[in-house]
């Protein structure tokens, strides 16, 4: 698998990272433990999960993990601090305090006693912004993050933030894909001109560009459960149906499945430096992991662009 720079940094990631915010929920320590040799295998590299995942047991089935499926040194890991969530909300805390705590807490749980990245998962309009990068700040200083960035932040935000930071931030995390390309508007031109790298969660429009959703919602996936459905719904509309049915024809066309036309557009785009695969089962990842992941034809990517650009 291509290992990619992460902005204008000396760190390193592989193409696709493995996410595990289902991991210690719908993906059991089983299956997890055979997603991680699989992603191992085929060259994989970097691994993504956050404190509010599974309040914590994310992080605490990878650091299961460590030492027997791989080495620490094999991998780069990283983890996100300032969220939490409590009953199905979400609870936004990026005080110095908060996270600080909130990322000793992570290495405990991973075992280990630094991360590669860590993120400040998201814009909290309640603390000052200098308080929240002097966390980020101490845990550079301190050696506990190899390096930091920023979750989830508005373009405006990502700037101002490595304006003003008197520290390299090198990343930041966003959704983007086909079905979600609001991070050009402002986004992807602050990323770059900051010299960052964008690692993009939701890169298969949370499974909606794979096609499982044509002409029904399959009763093993997140659209049929209860409590996921509200993450899918958003993308089942009449409007990225459209998408999905370009990306498909585009897939037939390419002798390629949908898949695989999804990320490639995705890792060709400004500023991407890896896409976050959130793969649940081990069918799903291998499915990713046999993708081709090369350039579409630019007549290709013209044409997927003009159906799902933003109204």
């Amino acid at each position: 698998m291509q290992q990619r720079y992460v902005g204008n940094s000396g760190l390193r990631v592989s193409a696709l990272t493995l996410g595990t915010m289902s991991w210690a929920g719908e993906t059991d320590e089983q299956d997890a433990t055979e997603l991680l040799r699989t992603f191992l295998n085929a060259g994989g590299k970097h691994i993504d999960t956050a404190a509010s995942y599974a309040d914590g047991r994310s992080e605490a089935m990878i650091g299961s993990l460590l030492g027997d499926v791989v080495s620490r040194t094999e991998i780069s890991i990283s983890t996100k601090a300032g969220m939490t969530t409590s009953d199905g909300r979400r609870t936004v805390d990026t005080s110095r305090s908060a996270m600080l705590s909130g990322l000793d807490a992570s290495l405990a749980r991973l075992g280990t006693d630094y991360v590669d990245v860590w993120f400040a998962q998201a814009w909290d309009g309640n603390v000052p912004l200098d308080e929240t990068l002097s966390a980020l700040e101490f845990a550079l200083r301190s050696g506990r993050a190899r390096y930091v960035g920023v979750s989830n932040f508005s373009g405006w935000q990502t700037a101002k933030a490595a304006a003003v930071a008197g520290f390299p931030l090198v990343a930041a995390q966003a959704e983007y894909s086909l079905l979600q390309r609001k991070p050009e508007v402002e986004l992807i031109p602050a990323v770059e001109d900051a010299g960052l790298g964008l690692m993009a969660w939701g890169p298969l429009g949370r499974g909606v560009l794979t096609g499982k959703y044509r002409g029904n919602i399959p009763a093993d996936s997140r659209g049929a459960n209860v409590v996921l459905a509200p993450y899918v719904e958003p993308y089942l509309s009449q409007q990225p149906s459209r998408v999905v049915e370009a990306v498909a024809m585009a897939g037939k066309g390419l002798g390629r499945t949908s898949l695989d036309v999804s990320l490639s557009w995705l890792l060709s785009q400004h500023g991407v430096a890896t896409a976050i695969v959130g793969a649940r089962t081990p069918v799903q990842l291998k499915e990713i992991l046999d993708s081709q992941l090369t350039p579409l034809p630019p007549e290709i990517s013209r044409a997927l662009e003009d159906v799902s650009e933003p109204s």
